[in-house]
C-alpha cells in the first residue's frame, strides 16, 4: 500500500467546517495584511509558547533575516550556524552581506556541537543561530552561557519545532535572545501558504522587529530605518488560529506513531541500541551498529560524508517535512 509522506486532506476534512468559515470570515472583512485577525494570533501563539512578545510574519525564512536585522548584523559580522539545516539558517546571513560561520554538528542530536561553536567564536562573531533540527531542542544551556559570556546574541531556529519544550519545561523560542518559527504548510503547524513567527522576551528588540516588519515604517509612511515587507496575512493568521488548539493532540499522535513503527522495527530484529546510528528522528530503518560496523562499505561511505567543522554538508537536506520554500 502506498502511504504518502504527507497528505493533508484528512487534517482539512476534520476542521472543514472551522477553517471554511474563517477564510470566509476573512474575505467578509476586506481585511486582508496584518490587522486585527493577526493581532488575535499574535496573542494566542505567544501565550501557547510561553513569551512575551509575538510577531507574524511572511515566512520561516524572513523571521530569520528580520532576527538578524534587528540585533544588526551587517558587513564583516559573522554568525555561527550548524552545518545541517535547510539553506535559509545561512542564507539570511549572507543577504544581509555577512558571513556565516559554519560549525559541525553532535553526531548524538545533529544539533550543533557546543565546544566547536565555542571554539569558533572571535572579535567579528555577532550571533549564534542553534537550529533545533527535528524537533529536537539544541543543548541551549552551555550555548546560552557560552554567549552571554562572550556578548554574542541567540537567534533560535525552531522552524521546525513549534511546542517543543526544553528540558527545564520552557519551550523553545523562548530561550535566546529571538525565536524564528515557519508555519509552511507542511510544518506541525501550518498554514495555507507562507508564514512565519518571531519571538522575544525583549521589549526593544520587539519594538524594533515591528516597525521593521513593515519597511521600518513608524509612524504610516515615516520610515524610521530600513526594513522590509516581512507582514503576516490575515488569511494565515485565521488558519492557524483554527489549527493551534489541535498541536498539541497531532504531536501526541506523531510521538504514538512513532512508538508503534519503533516496536515493529524491534520484533523485526531492525532495533539498535545508544549509538549514532539508532537516531529514530533522523533514520527510516534502524540498524545494529555492529552490522554497521561490520560492513565496509557502510562505514567508508559515512566517514567520506561526515562534515568538518567551517565547512558546509555535503548532504545538507531540507528540514523534515519542507520544502525548498519553507
Amino acid at each position: 500500500m502506498k502511504v504518502p509522506l504527507l497528505d493533508l486532506h484528512p487534517q482539512y476534512l476534520a476542521l472543514k467546517s472551522e477553517l471554511d468559515a474563517a477564510v470566509l470570515r476573512v474575505a467578509a472583512s476586506q481585511h486582508f495584511i496584518l490587522g486585527p485577525e493577526v493581532e488575535v494570533f499574535e496573542k494566542e501563539i505567544a501565550e501557547y509558547i510561553g513569551v512575551k512578545y509575538a510577531l507574524g510574519v511572511s515566512s520561516g525564512t524572513d523571521a530569520l533575516l528580520l532576527a538578524l536585522m534587528a540585533i544588526g548584523v551587517g558587513p564583516g559580522d559573522e554568525v555561527i550556524v550548524p552545518t545541517f539545516s535547510f539553506f535559509a539558517t545561512a542564507g539570511a546571513v549572507s543577504r544581509l552581506n555577512a558571513k556565516p560561520v559554519f560549525v559541525d554538528i553532535d553526531p548524538k542530536s545533529f544539533n550543533i556541537s557546543i565546544p566547536l561553536f565555542q571554539h569558533s567564536i572571535n572579535s567579528h562573531t555577532k550571533a549564534v543561530i542553534p537550529v533545533h533540527l527535528f524537533g529536537q531542542s539544541a543543548d541551549m544551556d552551555p550555548v546560552m552561557t557560552i554567549a552571554r559570556e562572550r556578548g554574542i546574541k541567540v537567534i533560535e531556529d525552531a522552524a521546525q519545532a513549534i511546542g517543543v519544550q526544553y528540558k527545564d519545561g520552557r519551550q523553545v523560542g523562548t530561550i535566546g535572545d529571538i525565536g524564528c518559527f515557519s508555519f509552511f504548510p507542511s510544518k506541525n503547524l501550518g498554514g495555507y501558504g507562507d508564514g512565519g513567527l518571531v519571538t522575544t522576551n525583549d521589549p526593544d528588540l520587539y519594538e524594533m522587529m515591528k516597525y521593521q516588519r513593515v519597511h521600518g515604517m513608524h509612524p504610516k509612511y515615516y520610515h524610521k530605518m530600513i526594513g522590509g515587507n516581512f507582514r503576516l496575512d490575515a488569511l494565515q493568521a485565521a488558519v492557524l488560529r483554527v489549527k493551534l488548539p489541535h498541536l498539541n493532540s497531532w504531536s501526541e499522535g506523531r510521538k504514538n506513531n512513532a512508538e508503534l513503527y519503533n516496536s515493529l522495527f524491534l520484533k523485526a530484529g531492525l532495533s539498535a541500541g545508544p549509538g549514532r546510528t539508532a537516531f529514530d528522528r533522523q533514520n527510516r530503518v534502524l540498524l545494529p551498529d555492529s552490522i554497521y560496523s561490520n560492513t565496509p562499505s557502510l562505514s567508508s561511505t559515512s566517514n567520506s560524508n561526515t562534515p568538518q567543522s567551517g565547512s558546509p554538508s555535503n548532504s545538507n537536506p531540507p528540514k523534515s517535512g519542507s520544502t525548498p520554500n519553507s
